[in-house]
């Protein structure tokens, strides 16, 4: 049994929820975060916090010591804006990843998760994506996340470290951040109709997805822990119900916040998938996954949450390092 968990990016949405888990089921739980991403808050009293940024290896080193796992959640999970910014995402998502990998197996870490991207697939000939496809990324944050997994791979299996990899795909719930104009298409729909505006929808919104509560993953990739049947193994979290349009996305927001609905359309973005959800056969199989939150019930907890909190003006955080014709207008005039 895993004694010391350690969790990057966990005043992140992602890592927050793990930790509050494990932290119940009385394991030591530590994490680090730059702040980035995430919210201070969100951060379990009980956690042994530490506000580092990931790419600094000595510092990794050092706060690895005694960790029996890691689970790596953290990264500037960014998309869409990494065709824009590539340098700013793949930092922080390659080679943060670099650090922490070469920082566990320094330090004797026994069990490595590694928190990928659906992104990793990129367009394939059929939906939903499965773990055995040839991994075709096409944007550059589906490229870091994918190369990262090639390293893990590569170090662990040459150092002898277990590792896992999990692909948790558009989780929603309590502790999301909604106020990044970048990322997170259901939170930034809840914040612009609770101040009274329409939601932005990119293209003609019929890109589709399907919608994972927190929840539902949170019961999954606990077990990555110390389950010996998926040591080495690459498996998708997440549901596969409920492949919805974007669309469809702002109709269910819109009748849960009773909202008149009459959404803004722009330009698509470069490097969208149009198509994009994983089936859960594998950890169904392995894991013993079962959805247990419908799209409609995980939206109306996350609206709860952001309600409580009260809606905010939308942060414009990060440089765009490529302006071009293909640069979202959103973005550039901050229509957000």
């Amino acid at each position: 049994m895993a004694k010391k968990i350690f969790i990057t990016g966990v005043a992140g949405f992602l890592g927050s929820h793990l930790a509050d888990r494990f932290l119940q089921k009385g394991y030591d739980v530590a994490g680090c975060d730059n702040l980035i991403g995430g919210y201070l808050d969100n951060v379990p009293d009980a956690v042994e916090f530490y506000q580092y940024d990931c790419k600094y290896l000595n510092s990794m080193k050092k706060i690895l010591q005694g960790v029996d796992a890691v689970y790596h959640c953290a990264a500037t999970a960014y998309e869409g804006l990494s065709v824009f910014a590539p340098n700013l995402v793949t930092q922080n998502t390659f080679q943060i990843s670099s650090s922490v990998i070469s920082a566990a197996i320094a330090a004797g870490v026994r069990r490595f998760v590694y928190c990928s991207s659906m992104a990793r697939y990129g367009t394939q000939d059929r939906v939903p994506f499965t773990e055995d496809m040839i991994c075709k990324p096409q944007d550059p944050y589906g490229i870091a996340k994918y190369a990262g997994e090639l390293l893990l791979r590569n170090l662990a299996d040459v150092h002898g470290m277990q590792y896992v990899i999990a692909i948790p795909h558009n989780i929603i719930g309590p502790r999301q951040k909604y106020d990044d104009p970048y990322r997170n298409v259901a939170s930034i729909m809840i914040n612009l109709m609770l101040q009274g505006r329409q939601p932005i929808i990119y293209g003609d919104g019929e890109q589709k997805r399907c919608f994972s509560f927190i929840n539902d993953d949170i019961q999954v990739l606990e077990k990555l822990l110390d389950a010996k049947n998926v040591q080495s193994e690459v498996i998708n979290i997440g549901p596969d119900e409920e492949f919805v349009s974007i669309n469809e996305l702002a109709k269910v927001v819109a009748e849960i916040l009773n909202f008149k609905l009459d959404p803004v359309y722009v330009p698509g973005r470069p490097q969208e998938v149009k198509l994009a959800t994983c089936s859960a056969e594998k950890a169904r199989k392995l894991l013993g996954y079962k959805t247990e939150y419908t799209m409609r019930k995980g939206l109306q907890e996350m609206a709860d949450w952001i309600k409580t909190r009260g809606a905010k003006k939308f942060k414009y955080t990060f440089d765009i390092e490529i302006i071009s014709s293909k640069t979202p207008k959103t973005w550039t005039e901050k229509m957000f």
